[in-house]
């Protein structure tokens, strides 16, 4: 399985970005993906999740709101949809993909078991 995570890029506070994971490899529809960050400094931390199907999606309290994970199956993308960016949202984003389908809540961090390159976001004040 690959993984490729474009998108990021320097915007402003208030912005809004768009984020995309590609997958290949294997049968799209038997992973749940998830998207992660992290920022300098700091530990790697959980963003969102959708489900094998798409129909149910999770998100940190941190973005809450201001996020919306979605995936098109028919393209094998994941994509993340970031509104109202904040400078604490500065990281370097991480897709990753489970074969846990996150049906009954997003995977732990440690059942994903292929992860992208990573796309920085930058958010200036």
């Amino acid at each position: 399985v690959q993984l490729q995570a474009s998108g990021g890029g320097l915007v402003q506070a208030g912005d809004s970005l768009r984020l995309s994971c590609e997958f290949s490899g294997r049968p799209f529809m038997t992973y749940s993906v998830a998207w992660y960050r992290q920022a300098p400094g700091k530990e790697r931390e959980f963003v969102s999740a959708v489900s094998w199907s798409g129909q149910t999606s999770y998100y940190a309290d941190s973005v809450k709101g201001r996020v919306t994970i979605f995936r098109d199956n028919a393209k094998n993308t994941v994509y993340l949809q970031m509104t109202s960016l904040k400078p604490e949202d500065t990281a370097l984003y991480y897709c990753a993909a489970s074969r846990d389908l996150a049906v009954h809540g997003p995977p732990a961090e440690d059942k994903y078991d292929f992860w992208g390159q990573g796309t920085l976001v930058t958010v200036s004040s």
